[in-house]
């Protein structure tokens, strides 16, 4: 009987934290038209002209700082996540891993699904939220690639998986890990996107930013913004832990350049608050389903640095999902539920 197939993807890291390494990685990334999504012309010179050659050795030296005996956290959990899948799947699932950007890509995973003659193929895009930056890049290089092959089996995608009730659970039961009780303040820190992408995604038109609170609840017009579903995951774990509105905020990070971005910013909230004699910050970021570069180097290194240096006493990460076994069961479940 023919399996049935299974791609994973994540975002992507560089092969090693080398300058070039990273500059390649930086190339392929940015200039994915989804991400910045300006012309060609512009986007080539401002990627290849300033970007990669200034910010390169950069981020080379923030990734030797997280990168570990087993290599980049993003790529050894994701590896753990396909194996533990693949095992709960069992031998009528054929599972591959592939990354947005760089090794092993989409491509390749998708070719050795097409080497085993799986029936079909089932595509989770490992971002809980869904944005055209991440989710839809995905989608689009899926498409991409199949689209050159003579035989295209069945293939469903997941457009996000933002409220999952496993999902969350995880998510809280790590943020009960640091005594939730012990802090102050409860900071939910999103990936950023840039507003023009957020107002682009708003097919009616009519919605997108036209109020200061047109995020905080999911409904029928914005379901599929990024941000109004990074509010909506923010809720249901805050709710799990009862941590009521008013101690809890959402914020975006890592931003890039300086046009306006999805806000308010997280480092800007953690300023504010240490300014209102704010002491201990717990900080969840599940935008995330894997340590990396952003939660192990900004959110606990770079964020906690920054909150002392103001007064604050400590910014405690909350840890992603990574090998849980409870969110290895979300996976199962994702790939084995309805088209």
């Amino acid at each position: 009987m023919s399996k049935q197939g299974v791609l994973l993807v994540n975002l992507g890291t560089p092969d090693s934290p080398s300058v070039k390494d990273v500059r390649r990685y930086l190339d392929e990334f940015l200039m994915d038209e989804r991400v910045i999504d300006i012309s060609q012309l512009g986007r080539t010179l401002l990627v290849k002209g300033i970007i990669v050659p200034f910010r390169g050795p950069k981020s080379a030296k923030t990734y030797q700082k997280i990168w570990t005996d087993k290599g980049s956290p993003l790529m050894y959990y994701s590896e753990i996540m396909r194996d533990e899948l693949q095992k709960r799947l069992g031998d009528r699932y054929q599972v591959e891993l592939g990354m947005r950007y760089q090794n092993p890509s989409i491509e390749s995973a998708l070719n050795k699904l097409k080497a085993g003659g799986v029936k079909s193929i089932r595509v989770i895009a490992l971002f809980p939220q869904y944005a055209s930056a991440t989710t839809g890049s995905v989608h689009q290089k899926v498409m991409e690639v199949v689209s050159k092959w003579q035989a295209i089996p069945d293939i469903s995608f997941i457009n996000s998986f933002h409220n999952d009730p496993d999902m969350i659970t995880v998510f809280a039961e790590n943020g009960k890990k640091h005594e939730p009780e012990t802090y102050d303040h409860y900071l939910f820190s999103f990936h950023g996107l840039p507003q023009r992408q957020l107002i682009k995604g708003d097919d009616s038109k009519r919605h997108c930013l036209q109020s200061s609170d047109c995020c905080s609840v999911l409904n029928e017009t914005n379901k599929f913004c990024y941000s109004a579903q990074c509010h909506d995951t923010a809720r249901l774990i805050a709710e799990k832990l009862n941590i009521p509105a008013e101690r809890f905020t959402v914020t975006f990070q890592s931003r890039l350049g300086k046009e306006p971005w999805a806000q308010p910013y997280t480092s800007e909230v953690i300023h504010n608050l240490a300014k209102q004699g704010i002491k201990r910050l717990l900080v969840f970021s599940p935008a995330f389903v894997a340590d990396c570069l952003e939660t192990i180097y900004e959110i606990a290194e770079e964020y906690d640095l920054e909150f002392k240096e103001l007064g604050g006493e400590k910014v405690q990460l909350v840890e992603s999902l990574n090998d849980n076994p409870i969110w290895i069961g979300v996976l199962e479940k994702l790939v084995k539920q309805a088209v």
